[in-house]
């Protein structure tokens, strides 16, 4: 058996070629893209990274984290592979920059706007302090904490490394704006135990031209100049002095911006007390503040406060007399004239106080009973009620037993 050896053929694939195919098939990068990286070498101010280009990429230190990085092997390690961001094109070396800061960036945004969605109450360290307010770090960002938002009694200075609770105000990406409030999240966690119309005890620690802040369990109520009394003030300090404690009474609690209305006005028991007999006024709050929450349940059930009075006074002054006026129907009047006696008269004398009131209104067959009967709220009708609540039964007595005229007259109208 012989063996046949075939001549190898030779291939025609020059160092060219391979480079014209490797052109061919290489990724195009561009600047925004996340590509996956491996870490092959690490240099004291950066490191090159192996992400499928012809050259090595390379991230500096600055561009390894969103927080500050004094070493490299903080954030990265030899061979470890995980996402870059492609911050720049090509350099003329045809070198990559790449970023992981960017990445934790969009990240830390994405993940704040959720947080401000879900309205949480986030918790985060001063690292400092300015004129404007104080710096904290949110997710890795930097958010800000004016300094009418931070609610607290001790300079700001003094917040350095202090762990505040704080809720969102602001969260803007295009514009690198995340401000923060230290007195919603406060003013929420106290709101949740506070109720509209409840009497508290406060102290002042500022007054302003239009109004005092109340200090109330370390939050703080804003007490409008328009609530502090029914007389008319120029000013607050003319009424009320920093440190005074007072009892007040919340009015309105907004939770969407922090912020707690208070009122003295409506504790006065009568106009001006807050001014000339502030006592008085604390020492009638509770009660006071009862009748509030009672208008105020009565204004969420339709009524009035008209209406409530109108229903106490009917249920206090002469409830027969001013039911049997509310009742009034021919029918009923009829039926009245036509018993209408003299031993009657005398045993509803003993009953009501208010017989000839009714006999005014139940005489309904006569014009002039009829023309009554339909203006019952006409003053003639209202002062023979006020007549009849003061008349005493001898005088109606004497009334029911005058001469046989009325008794004339009654069978004329029958």
């Amino acid at each position: 058996m012989t063996n046949l050896k075939t001549p190898a053929k030779e291939v025609g694939f020059t160092h060219e070629d391979f480079a014209a195919l490797l052109d061919k098939y290489d990724y195009h990068f561009s600047p925004g893209d996340i590509v996956a990286g491996t870490v092959f070498s690490i240099e004291p101010r950066g490191a090159l990274i192996d992400i499928g280009a012809k050259t090595a990429a390379y991230i500096p230190i600055q561009e390894m984290s969103i927080n500050r990085v004094e070493n490299p092997e903080e954030v990265i390690q030899s061979n470890e592979t995980r996402e870059f961001f492609i911050l720049t094109d090509e350099n003329e070396d045809g070198q990559l920059t790449l970023s992981i800061r960017r990445i934790e960036y969009m990240r830390a945004w994405e993940r704040v706007r959720q947080l401000q969605a879900e309205d949480a109450t986030v918790r985060s360290q001063v690292f400092a302090t300015n004129r404007g307010g104080a710096l904290v770090r949110i997710e890795g960002l930097r958010g800000f904490i004016p300094g009418s938002h931070i609610s607290t009694r001790k300079p700001k200075e003094d917040l350095l490394n202090e762990e505040l609770p704080l809720k969102f105000l602001e969260v803007d990406e295009e514009r690198n704006r995340l401000v923060l409030s230290h007195r919603r999240a406060l003013v929420e966690r106290k709101m949740n135990r506070l109720e509209v119309g409840e009497v508290v005890i406060g102290a002042v620690r500022g007054i302003k031209p239009y109004g005092a802040f109340i200090d109330i369990g370390g939050v703080s109520g804003l007490l409008h100049i328009s609530e502090i009394s029914h007389d008319h003030i120029e000013t607050p300090s003319s009424v009320l002095k920093v440190n005074d404690e007072l009892k007040v009474m919340i009015i309105d609690l907004d939770s969407d911006r922090g912020r707690i209305s208070l009122s003295t006005k409506q504790l006065e028991p009568e106009p001006g007390a807050m001014v000339k007999n502030p006592q008085l006024v604390y020492d009638q709050a509770e009660e006071m503040a009862a009748k509030f929450r009672e208008k105020m349940l009565a204004a969420q059930r339709g009524e009035t406060i008209e209406e409530t009075v109108e229903a106490t006074v009917e249920t206090t002054e002469a409830p027969e007399v001013e039911a049997a006026v509310e009742t009034t129907e021919a029918p009923e009047v009829e039926a009245a004239v036509e018993t209408t006696e003299a031993p009657e008269v005398e045993a509803a004398v003993e009953t009501t106080e208010a017989p000839e009131v009714e006999a005014a209104v139940e005489t309904t067959e006569a014009p002039e009973v009829e023309a009554a009967v339909e203006t019952t709220e006409a003053p003639e009708v209202e002062a023979t009620v006020e007549t009849t609540e003061t008349t005493e039964a001898p005088e109606v007595e004497a009334t029911a037993e005058t001469t046989e005229d009325e008794e004339k007259s009654a069978a004329t109208v029958e």
